[in-house]
C-alpha cells in the first residue's frame, strides 16, 4: 500500500512537471507568433511608408521635370511608387469641354475647371484627387480623408455642384520602378513630409513648394 501511495505521488509530480513544461512551451509559441506578426506588420509599414505623404523636390533636384514640385503619393510598395504633382496647373477652361475630351456629352455641365499636370507618365491617363466626402464605386481612399478616382462621372458631379468640396483634376502621373524612388531620396533629390489637405487643395500653386519645404521642420 505504501508503495502504491508513493507511486501515485510520483505520477502526480510528473504530471505537474509535464503541465508546467507544456504551459511554458505554449507561452513560448505564443510569443514567437506575436513576434512574427509584429515583424510582418513592421515589414508592411516599411514597404508602404510613403503612401499618403508628400514628396518635395529639394533645391538640388537635377531632373528638370521635377524642379520645385510637390507630389502627393498614392502608392508606394514592392511593385513601385505612384504619385500626382499638386503644384503644376496646366490650363483653365469650360468643364463641358473637359467632359467631351473624356467622351462624355453633358450640356448641363457649367463653369470652368483647372486642369493640373500630374507627372510625365501616360499622356491619356486622367485622375481626380479629392476629399472623401463623396466617393464613387471605383474611388480609392488613400489616407487621412483623401481619395482618388479616374471615373469621369465624378467630373460630371462636380460640374453640377454635387461632387467633392475639395478636388484637383489631373492629367498624367509620376511613377517609379521598385527601388528607384528610394534611391532618389537617398541621393537627396526629395524630402518627405506629412500631407496637409489645406496645402494639397490650396489655390495658390506657386506657394505650395515653399510651404511644403517649411513643413520639413515639423516632426513626422
Amino acid at each position: 500500500m505504501l508503495r502504491r501511495v508513493s507511486n501515485c505521488k510520483m505520477l502526480r509530480s510528473k504530471a505537474r512537471t509535464c503541465l508546467r513544461l507544456a504551459c511554458a512551451i505554449l507561452g513560448l509559441l505564443m510569443l514567437v507568433a506575436v513576434s512574427i506578426n509584429t515583424m510582418r506588420s513592421e515589414a508592411l509599414e516599411q514597404i508602404d511608408t510613403l503612401t499618403g505623404k508628400l514628396l518635395v523636390a529639394t533645391p538640388e533636384m537635377g531632373d528638370p521635370r521635377f524642379v520645385e514640385t510637390v507630389i502627393y503619393m498614392l502608392k508606394d510598395n514592392a511593385e513601385g511608387a505612384l504619385g500626382l504633382i499638386i503644384n503644376r496647373p496646366l490650363a483653365k477652361g469650360p468643364v463641358e469641354d473637359l467632359l467631351k475630351s473624356f467622351g462624355v456629352e453633358d450640356r448641363g455641365a457649367k463653369g470652368d475647371i483647372v486642369i493640373h499636370y500630374g507627372g510625365p507618365v501616360s499622356e491619356n491617363q486622367g485622375f481626380v484627387l479629392h476629399s472623401d466626402d463623396v466617393l464613387l464605386e471605383d474611388s480609392t481612399n488613400v489616407k487621412d480623408g483623401i481619395a482618388v478616382t479616374s471615373d469621369s462621372k465624378l467630373v460630371q458631379a462636380i460640374s453640377r455642384g454635387k461632387g467633392q468640396r475639395k478636388y484637383m483634376i489631373m492629367l498624367e502621373y509620376a511613377g517609379w520602378a521598385p527601388g528607384q524612388l528610394e534611391a532618389e531620396i537617398k541621393a537627396d533629390a526629395w524630402y518627405v513630409v506629412t500631407a496637409d489637405r489645406a496645402l494639397i487643395f490650396g489655390q495658390d500653386a506657386e506657394k505650395k513648394w515653399r510651404q511644403a519645404l517649411d513643413k520639413r521642420q515639423i516632426p513626422l
